[in-house]
């Protein structure tokens, strides 16, 4: 995502946002890949030698609500969340717009009101310092602050493309508000696998 815009400043936080998104999302993929070889572990532990390493299946729960909450940013801002385009695709460009900026409003609150629950779930159990009613008994505001930091940036990288967003709606930017949080189309798909497909035959002859 690079769309043209008149405030530098916005364009340089949302190529920063997309960053630590997509850093984000590795970090999460490899937090899942390190419960998938301790779930592994365990089991072959577990079959051969009749031990178990204990707490595999509670700690890859937290991995898994972990590694999800961090891949909201990158998700939203590559377009990739699903949405249904059956009419959306025949509507005229100006009425396709405001319901892309409007898709961004109504996805930025529902993400505050989550955030702050989930927050607040956090907070309690911080508070009253539960733990896991587990073997390992985990401090549980340990897992739950991860899993809220990443709505946390899920929210600020909604503000950014909101903003951004906004500003292209005001000025009658159509195609920047399209290219921040547009519905891909299957042109865009096709360009995009046409590529993918290209850096595998190069990886391939390197």
């Amino acid at each position: 995502m690079n769309p043209s815009q008149p405030m530098p400043w916005l364009g340089r936080s949302l190529r920063l946002a997309e960053t630590l998104s997509r850093a984000a999302v590795w970090a999460g993929g490899a937090l899942t890949l390190g419960a998938v070889f301790l779930i592994a572990y365990d089991i072959l532990v577990r079959k051969f030698f009749n031990i178990t390493v204990g707490g595999a299946d509670e700690i890859s729960s937290y991995v898994f609500a972990i590694s999800t909450t961090w891949a909201l940013a990158f998700v939203v801002l590559q377009r990739a969340n699903v949405r249904v385009d059956v009419i959306y695709e025949r509507l005229p460009v100006r009425v396709s717009a405001f319901l892309d900026w409007l898709s961004l409003v109504t996805l930025g609150v529902f993400m505050v009101f989550l955030t702050w629950h989930a927050y607040s779930v956090a907070e309690t159990s911080f508070v009253r310092n539960a733990a896991a009613n587990t073997p390992l008994a985990t401090p549980l505001w340990m897992p739950q602050g991860l899993w809220v930091l990443g709505m946390v940036w899920m929210c600020v990288v909604l503000a950014l493309m909101l903003t951004r967003a906004s500003v292209a709606m005001v000025t009658g930017d159509l195609e920047t508000v399209k290219a921040l949080c547009g519905v891909v189309s299957a042109k865009e798909e096709a360009e995009e696998g046409a590529l993918e497909g290209e850096r595998i035959i190069q990886g391939e002859r390197s």
